[in-house]
């Protein structure tokens, strides 16, 4: 398996990697969104919901994490390690650098993505393992037994700190969607040159329809929607 090894080396198979992983990304958060909007069916849809994501794991559950965990571990590794390659190949920085094709989304990918990571961090210990609970809510269960997930919610969210912050970090996933599906759609080679590509567009709405759906569920209980 040397090609493996080889194509991890080269900055093409990294820049590849990240693609692969970022996809499977985009296709988790998606999932993960329409989960989340079960929040505004009700209590009994959502915490069955989250039962059935924290009861007892099956083979299925476990391959879905191993895949997720490592895929996220691969894109964080081949964004570092591609920045420390671009770094090193100018070590002497431009002295006055004026965007005129980048865009607000491939500017702020990176602090972005960092941003995106101690999210991530931080809503699994809040919502999976509950140890970070700024509302108190953790060990609760429902009147079928099963965790409180929807009554978490809606508690942590009416703290102004949490629903901001998650808030600022679904617009940032927006935009991280919105570079990360089309550019490694590009670096698949699934797209063709184009003045206007449908990638692109499809990047968009992709970005959209996640940032709005996340950003709904905050949003509905500040305003009163969920409660």
């Amino acid at each position: 398996m040397r090609w493996v090894l080889t194509l991890y080396r080269s900055t093409i198979g990294k820049k590849v990697i990240m693609a692969v992983t970022g996809l499977i990304g985009v296709g988790f958060v998606l999932a993960h969104m329409v989960g989340n909007l079960q929040v505004f069916i009700g209590a009994d849809k959502l915490n069955s919901y989250g039962a059935m994501l924290h009861g007892p794991l099956n083979e299925l559950v476990w391959a879905q994490r191993v895949v997720l965990i490592g895929a996220v571990l691969l894109h964080v590794l081949m964004a570092w390690q591609l920045t420390r390659l671009s770094k090193a190949a100018r070590p002497v920085a431009y002295g006055r650098k004026v965007p005129q094709v980048s865009t607000l989304a491939s500017r702020t990918m990176r602090w972005g993505g960092v941003l995106l990571l101690v999210f991530i961090v931080l809503h699994i210990l809040h919502f999976t393992a509950e140890k970070f609970d700024p509302a108190g809510w953790a060990g609760r269960l429902d009147a079928a037994g099963h965790r409180d997930t929807y009554g978490n919610i809606v508690a942590s969210f009416h703290i102004w700190w949490v629903a901001l912050f998650y808030i600022v970090a679904m617009a940032f996933l927006g935009l991280h969607l919105f570079h990360g599906a089309w550019s490694s759609v590009r670096t698949l080679g699934f797209a063709k040159p184009s003045p206007n590509p449908l990638h692109r567009q499809v990047a968009l709405a992709v970005a959209v329809i996640v940032w709005l759906g996340f950003t709904l569920v905050p949003l509905g209980v500040v305003v009163g929607l969920v409660k």
